[in-house]
C-alpha cells in the first residue's frame, strides 16, 4: 500500500526537523495535531535544500542543487517520489495549493548562496524573501487550511515575521557565516569592523519586523497561534541576548538559548496564551 510509504515519507521529515531543529520542533509540536505532518514537510524540504548549499563540501553542489530542484517539481506534478523527503514535501503542496512561485522563489535564494557571499540592499531583500518570507507563505497557506482570503490578509504579517527570524539567524550565525563560508549577508557592511553602532542599526530593523509580525500571530486561526507565538518567544528572547551581547563576541561566537531556557520559555508562553495575554 503506497500509504505505508506516504507514512515513513512524513516520518522522515518529522525526524528531519526534530535532527536539524529543537527550537522549530517545539514550536510545531504545539501546532494542532493536524497541522503537525504539512509543516514537517515544508522544514524537511527546506533544510535539505539548505544543506546542499551551506554543509555538503567537496562535492557539486550546483548539481545536487539542480536535481534537487528537479526532482521537487517532478515530485509534484507526479505525486510521488522515491525521495521520502521530496514525497513528503509534494503531498503537503498538493494537498494544501502551496503556490509553485514560492517553491521557485525559495530555490532561487538558494542558488544564490552557492557563488554569492557579498549582498548589497536589493540582493539581500530578494534572499530574505526567498529564503525566509516565502517559507513563512507556505506556512501559512497550511495554518488557513485553504481559506485563499485569510492568507491574503496575513500575508504581509507573515512574510515580516519569516524575515525578522532570518535576520536573526544572520546575526547568530554571523561567525560561521563570515569565518567558515565567506558570505556577508547585512549589505553595505563590512565585518571587519563590525562595531556597537551597525549592530544596534541592523537589531531595529529587526524590531519593526517583529512588530508587525507579532500582529500577525495575533490574527492566525486557532490550531496554529500557539505554535507560532512558541517560536516568536524563543526567537525574542535569542535577538534580546544577542542585544546584550558585544558586537565582537557576536563575530566570534554562536549565541544559543540552553534547552533548560527553551522549557522556560515554552511554559511561560503557554501561560500566556492560557491566558488571553498574546
Amino acid at each position: 500500500m503506497k500509504q505505508i510509504f506516504d507514512n515513513l515519507s512524513q516520518e522522515m521529515s518529522r525526524v528531519t526537523t526534530q535532527r536539524y531543529s529543537t527550537s522549530f520542533s517545539l514550536g510545531i509540536r504545539f501546532l494542532h495535531a493536524d497541522l503537525h505532518k504539512p509543516i514537517y514537510s515544508i522544514y524537511g524540504f527546506v533544510r535539505f535544500a539548505d544543506e546542499i548549499v551551506d554543509t555538503f563540501h567537496g562535492f557539486d553542489k550546483a548539481k545536487l542543487l539542480a536535481d534537487f530542484k528537479s526532482q521537487t517539481y517532478q515530485s509534484i506534478k507526479d505525486g510521488i517520489s522515491l525521495n521520502p523527503i521530496l514525497n513528503s514535501f509534494q503531498w503537503a503542496v498538493n494537498t494544501y495549493q502551496i503556490p509553485l512561485d514560492l517553491i521557485e522563489t525559495f530555490l532561487k535564494s538558494m542558488e544564490m548562496d552557492l557563488d554569492k557571499n557579498m549582498y548589497d540592499k536589493y540582493s539581500y531583500e530578494e534572499y530574505i524573501l526567498g529564503s525566509a518570507e516565502v517559507v513563512g507563505l507556505m506556512c501559512l497557506k497550511v495554518f488557513v487550511e485553504g481559506d485563499s482570503q485569510e492568507y491574503e490578509r496575513l500575508k504581509p504579517m507573515a512574510m515580516k515575521l519569516g524575515s525578522a527570524f532570518q535576520k536573526i539567524n544572520f546575526l547568530r550565525d554571523l561567525k560561521d557565516d563570515f569565518h567558515d563560508l565567506g558570505r556577508t549577508y547585512f549589505p553595505g557592511i563590512d565585518l571587519n569592523d563590525f562595531n556597537s553602532g551597525v549592530k544596534q542599526e541592523i537589531e531595529a530593523d529587526i524590531e519593526t519586523d517583529f512588530t508587525l509580525g507579532y500582529e500577525g500571530i495575533k490574527q492566525l486561526p486557532k490550531k496554529a497561534r500557539f505554535g507560532v507565538y512558541v517560536a516568536y518567544i524563543y526567537y525574542y528572547k535569542l535577538f534580546n541576548k544577542i542585544k546584550g551581547t558585544p558586537a565582537h563576541t557576536i563575530l566570534n561566537e554562536r549565541i544559543r538559548i540552553p534547552n533548560n531556557k527553551k522549557i522556560r520559555i515554552l511554559l511561560s508562553s503557554y501561560v500566556r496564551h492560557n491566558l488571553n495575554l498574546l
